[in-house]
């Protein structure tokens, strides 16, 4: 049966309406360059059983993160999904779950967002949370752009550190609407904060600071915190791992404004680096400003608990000059597969994961640096991720451990995060350095296969 199951009749009949005799008039307009006028030189049909043989043998050639050594990062990790996940998220009522726009045919939906809201403020101990963002970085740019709207000012300052994908999506956000980006260098792997106070004045409108950042380096940000606060106006984002929120300071300790990370280490795979979904959280005086939409608790006409939409401030509900933002949708699935793992493994699971995240990241780095010629990049605390000094060529260290099946991390030996490349520390661009992840799937026989590995290689 073809595509459109339309006869020639129905064709005819749709072609009368429409005030022409044939398909070709209809499209008479459309020049004839543009016409295909070859055949499309498609494969032949194919039964259901071949068509499972081609697509199985051309998913083979894939090398997926359960036959690899993988140690790769940057922003999306390998962390342990209990099989409960995918199979809640498939039911139903979850998976084809009608949007929430209409709240008395979706109470399931926006109960579990209203959840996910709570468990994301609870992880942040910020006070309200939205429903969910499209991804980290687009997270991060929405909250510079949420700060100006708050203070009114328009220039923002953004330390280096930062994963260089949120820079480059940060400027594309701002380009055109006034607002002026400063990159705050890194000193030592880290925010140079002596830099800070120099740039900090009466118009900055903004901080962003990553923690664990791109080199995955923990900030002073309760220092980072005071060189804010020396402006009245200027407000505080922090940009966080939700796994390192388990072990380290919430945002709230150090008096963050707006929280705001990549969610996809919460029950999401790493798949081909998405799909991905951003959280946002702030203090409560900050509501009204957060962008896309936020589910409230209510009670309904009989005094039942109930769910509804609130602070609805985008376009689809009020006037685009007034909205917040033009986000029109978030990734729902991945927000309630990060909802369901955070629920499974509670408040003492997710700190047992941070646990076992920080004491092999420093197991692997304590037993690279005793490789002749490896070296810690930087002397600062770190969480899950590290940046090593290699005495090669990264990218060579990365081609020859494929060949064994590890993937070694991120080479950095490319140009300052400022050029907006996975780069390296802004002093010195001639290096050669490695940013590797560890997660608490990793065993020692596998992080000794990797330390073994290296060995060989160099």
């Amino acid at each position: 049966m073809a595509y459109i199951p339309n006869t020639e009749k129905d064709r005819q009949e749709m072609l009368e309406v429409i005030g022409v005799k044939s398909f070709e008039e209809l499209i008479s307009n459309i020049s004839e360059k543009f016409l295909l006028k070859d055949s499309l030189n498609l494969d032949k049909p194919l039964s259901e059983l071949e068509i499972n043989k081609k697509v199985f043998s051309t998913l083979s050639q894939n090398q997926c993160l359960n036959k690899a050594n993988s140690f790769l990062g940057g922003g999306v990790y390998d962390h342990f999904i209990p099989a409960a996940v995918d199979h809640i998220i498939s039911r139903p009522e979850f998976m084809t779950a009608y949007t929430p726009y209409q709240a008395e045919v979706s109470q399931g939906t926006l109960q579990w967002i209203y959840e996910y809201q709570t468990l994301i403020c609870e992880l942040t101990g910020m006070e309200i949370s939205n429903a969910g963002m499209y991804d980290g970085a687009s997270a991060a740019a929405e909250a510079v752009l949420m700060a100006t709207r708050k203070n009114r000012l328009t220039k923002a300052l953004i330390s280096e550190s930062l994963n260089p994908a949120y820079i480059k999506v940060i400027k594309a956000y701002v380009e055109g609407v006034g607002i002026e980006i400063e990159v705050i260098p890194a000193k030592d792997g880290i925010t140079d904060l002596e830099v800070l106070e120099k740039l900090i004045d009466e118009k900055t409108s903004c901080v962003v600071v990553q923690t664990p950042n791109f080199y995955g380096n923990i900030e002073d940000c309760f220092e980072i915190e005071k060189a804010v606060r020396k402006q009245a106006k200027p407000l505080f984002i922090s940009i966080n791992d939700p796994i390192s929120l388990a072990l380290l300071n919430a945002p709230s300790e150090y008096n963050a404004d707006i929280v705001v990370g990549e969610g996809q280490s919460l029950g999401n795979k790493p798949y081909f680096g998405g799909p991905l979904f951003g959280f946002m959280a702030s203090k409560m005086d900050l509501s009204r400003n957060l962008p896309g939409r936020i589910v409230g608790e209510t009670t309904d006409i009989e005094g039942k608990r109930a769910y509804a939409l609130t602070l609805q401030a985008r376009e689809q509900h009020i006037r685009r000059d007034k909205a917040t933002s033009n986000i029109c949708s978030n990734q729902a699935l991945c927000n309630l597969a990060a909802t369901v793992y955070m629920c499974l493994m509670g408040k003492n699971g997710l700190r047992e994961v941070a646990e076992l995240c920080f004491k092999n990241a420093h197991y692997l780095a304590k037993e690279i640096v005793k490789i002749d010629g490896f070296s810690l990049a930087f002397d600062k605390p770190f969480f899950k991720e590290f940046t090593i000094k290699t005495p090669i060529d990264p990218k060579r260290l990365i081609i020859e451990l494929n060949k064994k099946c590890i993937y070694a991390g991120i080479a950095l030996n490319s140009p300052p995060l400022v050029s907006g490349n996975m780069g390296g520390c802004c002093e010195n661009s001639e290096f050669n350095n490695l940013l590797i992840a560890v997660t608490e799937k990793k065993s020692k026989a596998e992080m000794d296969s990797f330390v073994q590995a290296l060995k060989e290689v160099k």
